[in-house]
């Protein structure tokens, strides 16, 4: 009865992430402004609708994971560079709840930091981007993918989107500075 269940909890996240995943985002595209998300309170959300400049999206498959440990402090440790080369924000956004995220920016910054820990704690946003994928079999959920998005206020310019979610090669901080 348990592996019937298992068999079938599967199968529901699986069709979960193919339903809640748009084709995968391009340069050209436009980031999701209507979906709402959430930042520093669980009743709080809000939209990048009127989103303006230069801005770098990091997704993450998940907080205190040990790759996205070591991948944010570089986004960190870099950040005056990104601003120098006109980014007005860094945003990390990961399929988790708000407090989780809370936690881990307090564990990766304790003397704070200006980068936005985003919670997409349903997974819309990344989900209306295509980025989702099922790591259910490791992360109990369907998760983002390790993805860096640079924007001009909504729309897309650059997509870097991990081959294997757990390594990473294309989305570190070092490799996306030279694109900007």
């Amino acid at each position: 009865m348990a592996s019937i269940l298992s068999s079938a909890t599967q199968a529901a996240h699986t069709a979960a992430v193919s339903l809640m995943s748009a084709a995968e985002v391009k340069p050209g595209s436009t980031i999701p402004t209507a979906v709402p998300i959430k930042e520093d309170e669980a009743r709080s959300t809000f939209t990048f609708a009127g989103i303006t400049g230069k801005n770098v999206f990091v997704g993450v498959p998940g907080a205190f994971t040990g790759t996205c440990s070591a991948q944010i402090p570089g986004y960190i440790k870099a950040y005056e560079q990104f601003k120098r080369r006109g980014v007005n924000n860094i945003y990390v956004v990961a399929v988790n709840d708000v407090f989780t995220l809370k936690a881990w920016k307090e564990q990766l910054a304790s003397d704070g930091t200006p980068i936005h820990f985003i919670a997409d704690d349903k997974g819309a946003f990344v989900g209306a981007m295509g980025l989702l994928f099922d790591a259910s079999e490791v992360l109990g959920a369907p998760r983002a993918k390790r993805f860096v998005l640079i924007t001009e206020g909504e729309n897309i310019t650059h997509v870097a989107i991990e081959p294997v979610t757990s390594e990473l090669t294309i989305t570190a901080a070092d490799k996306i500075l030279p694109l900007l």
